[in-house]
């Protein structure tokens, strides 16, 4: 993880041009005139993965359009002109062994395309294709509306996935980020083609998006990458950063459901990801719940089997952050559960040499495995770019292994001693 060199290279359609080393391999990072961000990652692998990153999600919305953002990430796989619909989007990438997809989250929008590397061209192309000419279709988006309703019916019935909606609108109130990324039923059915056209030019602009390319690509690809995407490099947005929330912040929401088990999770807000507590707060997710060695997982599985389910999450994007625990079990179990995670957190005041090395050691593994993939290595430098800059994905590690003992037990008294948030799903 080292920087060897950093070298400006002037071209004449190029506002900046940086080529260095990385622990990964040969890094590009281009940040064209408008502001669309090219990044390149160059590395001996017999896939290549292209990634667009629009830096647009849930955080963006208002409570009537909120899934705009989820919606349009569907409907761009719904025909261009020269591609008539998502079959003959998908079948190109599917029937050469490839694989093509998109997510939406809070922060971002992201399309990826992983293939051979061989294909590279072919990838590029239909990529820059759908993010550049979607038709928005007024049949196909009354079809897509039908499914996203059906998928919002999925998420409320499946309480592994509806505990964190819940626990996400007890933490933060009304800000954007207590809304689910999907939307919710009636402002799913009242978004117009207008609207999402609208969204959609407005947010999918040069100054919001990165590319990432991953992989053997070949010579020029970044140039390639450039000459393809330079209709989306003509828009310029007018962006906002949101701001971390304020309010919110339950002590406890609970809701009865003719399930079995109790779903919780328990948590609190944390700082954003660029803060230098994000990440020791990630060494203490580590402590507490890497794998099925964790601290939660020993004490309330191993140990007295109250749970299947059990683990602890930290998330950091570029605004704010959260920390929790989760697990289900028997409703009786409950107070026990939540006595033991508490325990847990205390018990972070005594940490010592061999709960970091471990935590690190687990950290930096689990980094290594998944560079070893190039869409995970593509999403990781467009995150990081996101945030701030790629190249701050080269620095990850060196931030984990900075952190002591003492950061760990300041931070465990900062954010898990008190105050924290209880979102739990019960049988009725």
């Amino acid at each position: 993880m080292y920087f060897l060199a950093d070298r400006l290279i002037d071209m004449p359609f190029f506002d900046r041009y940086i080529n260095y080393e990385t622990g990964q391999g040969e890094m590009e990072r281009i940040v064209l005139p408008r502001g669309l961000r090219i990044i390149g990652l160059r590395k001996p692998t017999d896939s290549v993965t292209l990634q667009v990153t629009i830096s647009v999600g849930s955080d963006f919305e208002d409570k009537n359009n909120n899934g705009i953002s989820h919606f349009i990430e569907h409907m761009l796989f719904e025909g261009t002109p020269s591609r008539k619909d998502a079959r003959a989007i998908t079948n190109e990438i599917e029937s050469l062994g490839g694989e093509i997809n998109a997510f939406t989250s809070n922060e971002r929008t992201c399309y990826y395309i992983k293939v051979p590397k061989e294909h590279f061209a072919k990838a590029l192309g239909i990529l820059a294709d759908i993010v550049q000419h979607p038709l928005f279709q007024p049949g196909f988006l009354e079809k897509e509306r039908k499914v996203i309703l059906r998928e919002i019916s999925l998420y409320h019935d499946e309480p592994r996935s509806f505990q964190w909606v819940l626990f996400q609108r007890a933490l933060f109130g009304n800000h954007p980020a207590g809304f689910p990324t999907y939307g919710t039923n009636a402002s799913v059915a009242g978004l117009s083609r207008a609207q999402l056209f609208q969204f959609y030019q407005a947010q999918y602009a040069a100054n919001q998006a990165i590319i990432a390319c991953v992989g053997d690509y070949p010579q020029g690809a970044l140039a390639s990458i450039e000459g393809s995407f330079r209709e989306l490099g003509k828009r310029k947005a007018s962006t906002k950063i949101v701001g971390a929330p304020h309010g919110g912040n339950r002590d406890r929401i609970v809701e009865k459901r003719p399930i079995n088990h109790a779903y919780l999770v328990y948590g609190c807000k944390t700082p954003d990801r660029l803060h230098p507590d994000s990440y020791v707060l990630d060494v203490i997710r580590s402590i507490l719940g890497r794998g099925q060695s964790g601290m939660i997982f020993e004490e309330i599985r191993n140990k007295r089997g109250l749970a299947y389910d059990v683990g602890v999450h930290h998330e950091a994007g570029r605004a704010y952050g959260f920390f929790a625990a989760y697990l289900n079990t028997l409703r009786k179990n409950v107070p026990l559960a939540l006595k033991l995670i508490r325990q847990e957190f205390e018990k972070l005041k005594d940490t010592n040499g061999k709960d970091l090395e471990e935590a690190k050691g687990y950290i930096t593994g689990q980094l290594t495995l998944d560079h070893e993939d190039t869409h995970r290595l593509a999403d990781a430098l467009g995150f990081w770019e996101h945030v701030n800059d790629a190249r701050l994905e080269e620095e990850y590690l060196k931030k984990i292994n900075g952190v002591s003992a003492a950061d760990v037990r300041r931070a465990a008294k900062q954010y898990l001693s008190g105050g924290l948030t209880l979102a739990m799903l019960e049988p009725k």
